[in-house]
C-alpha cells in the first residue's frame, strides 16, 4: 500500500483480508496474535489507512475486546499505532459524545492530527456542548489544546457567529505560534461568511492592540483584502467584497491610530 494518499480497491480489499484475519485470531482467543498483527498493519505514515483499519476493527462484535485492545495501543510508542487505536474507539463511541470529549482529553498531544478530526466531528454535530466545553481548553495551560479547540469551530459560523468572536477574543492575546495560526485562519472564515458582525470586532480589537495582536489580525485581513482584488471571486458573496472595501474605507479614516494604520495598509492591497 501507498505511505500516502487515498486508498483504492486493490488497497482496501488487502486491508480486508487483513481484518478478517485479525478477527480470526481473536475468536480463537489468540489476543496476544491479533494485536501484534493488527500494531503490524497499524505502523503507517499513511492516514487513510489508519482511519480505514480504525473503522473497519471497530465493527467487530465483541466491542468490549476491541476497547481493552485500542486502550492498549494508545500507549504505543509508534504514532501509527496511537492514531488507529484513536479510530478505533472513535467509531466505537461514536454516539457517546461524553465518551469521545474523555478520549481525547487524553490523547490531544499524543495523536493530535487525529484529534482533529474527532473535534471537527464533534463541532459539526454537537455545537451547543462544544460551544461550552472547547471554552475549557482555550482557557488551557497547553498550548496543544488552545489551538485544537478552534479547529472545525467554522461548522457554528453561520448559526452562531458571535459565539465564534466571543472564544477568538478569549485568545486573541495567545501568543503562540499553532494558536496564532488557528485563530487567522478562523477570523479569515468566519469574516467571509458573516462579515457585518466579525469587523466591528476585529476593529475592537485592534483599537488597543499590542505587537502580538496587530500581528494576528494583519495576518487574517491580509487574507481577506487579498480576495477582494483576485479577478475571480467565486464562491465569495459579493456581500462581503463591499462590506470589506468599507471597512477598510472606514478604518483609514478612524480617529485611533491603529485602527486608521491597519486600515490603509489594506487600501494599498486592494488598490495595487
Amino acid at each position: 500500500m501507498n505511505e500516502i494518499g487515498r486508498l483504492d480497491s486493490d488497497d482496501r480489499r488487502n486491508l480486508q483480508s487483513e481484518i478478517s484475519s485479525i478477527f480470526k485470531l481473536i475468536e480463537k482467543k489468540k489476543y496476544t496474535s491479533a494485536e501484534k498483527r493488527i500494531i503490524e498493519v497499524s505502523k503507517t505514515p499513511n492516514y487513510f489507512v489508519r482511519e480505514y483499519l480504525g473503522k473497519e476493527l471497530a465493527a467487530y462484535e465483541n466491542s468490549e475486546r476491541m476497547v481493552k485492545i485500542a486502550h492498549k495501543m494508545l500507549k504505543h510508542r509508534i504514532y501509527g499505532v496511537r492514531a488507529t487505536a484513536l479510530f478505533v474507539l472513535f467509531n466505537i463511541y461514536y454516539e457517546d459524545e461524553k465518551k469521545l470529549l474523555e478520549i481525547i482529553e487524553e490523547t490531544f498531544d499524543s495523536v493530535p492530527w487525529e484529534v482533529e478530526t474527532v473535534i471537527n466531528d464533534l463541532w459539526k454535530r454537537f455545537p451547543e456542548m462544544m460551544k461550552e466545553y472547547m471554552q475549557t481548553w482555550i482557557e488551557s495551560d497547553y498550548y496543544q489544546k488552545r489551538a485544537l479547540a478552534f479547529h472545525g469551530m467554522d461548522h457554528i459560523a453561520v448559526s452562531d457567529t458571535k459565539c465564534i468572536m466571543k472564544l477568538v477574543g478569549i485568545a486573541i492575546d495567545d501568543d503562540t505560534m499553532e494558536v496564532q495560526k488557528k485563530i487567522t485562519h478562523i477570523l479569515s472564515q468566519v469574516a467571509k461568511i458573516n462579515p457585518v458582525i466579525v469587523f466591528p470586532y476585529i476593529r475592537e480589537w485592534l483599537s488597543d492592540a499590542d505587537e502580538t495582536r496587530i500581528k494576528t489580525i494583519w495576518v487574517s485581513m491580509k487574507k481577506l483584502a487579498n480576495i477582494v482584488v483576485q479577478k475571480n471571486r467565486r464562491g465569495h458573496r459579493e456581500e462581503f467584497v463591499i462590506l470589506t472595501e468599507q471597512t477598510i474605507q472606514d478604518w483609514r479614516n478612524d480617529d485611533n491610530e491603529k485602527v486608521s494604520e491597519m486600515g490603509e495598509r489594506l487600501y494599498r492591497i486592494i488598490n495595487r
